[in-house]
């Protein structure tokens, strides 16, 4: 039986948003070349914009195991995006950070999801969009979600 899409929950509707947003952003992502990279690689991503952590800092902070987390490293080593480099002042701890692909890939990400608010810009107009963001952020807040984005602390789904 088909399903009405006006019958569902709001919560239900902004995760199917955000599947379809996640969706034409990853062919968008693949169409450019930047290929293998999958949406959950985004929440390892967030991480490395602004620190080289470790392998462990990394599982901790997205409340996995090590050897998770050192699998998907590891992963995207093979396809450019990551590299393991010595610390600094530690010659034996190795830090993770993001190749020049690997920026490539989240300059690329924000370019295409800026597209998708030009989309949405285009078929709502400027003030339905607005609206609709607003509404959107206060039910984040409302639901407890705001802090972990403004540090960058975002945790995959399970």
């Amino acid at each position: 039986m088909p399903v009405d899409p006006r019958h569902l929950d709001l919560g239900s509707l902004a995760l199917f948003v955000g599947q379809a947003a996640a969706a034409r952003v990853q062919a968008d992502l693949d169409a450019a070349g930047l290929t293998g990279l999958r949406f959950a690689h985004g929440y390892l991503f967030q991480h490395l914009i602004e620190e080289e952590p470790t392998v462990g800092e990394l599982a901790e902070r997205m409340r996995l195991t090590q050897q998770a987390v050192s699998k998907t490293v590891a992963e995207l080593e093979g396809l450019g995006y990551l590299e393991r480099v010595a610390d600094a002042r530690d010659g034996r701890i190795r830090r993770v950070r993001l190749t020049r692909r690997g920026e490539e890939a989240d300059a690329a990400a924000r370019r295409f999801r800026a597209g998708l608010d030009d989309l949405a810009r285009a078929r709502l107009g400027d003030d339905r969009v607005e609206v609709t963001r607003a509404v959107l952020i206060d039910l984040l807040d409302a639901l407890g979600g705001t802090e972990p984005i403004r540090l960058r602390r975002v945790r995959p789904p399970r």
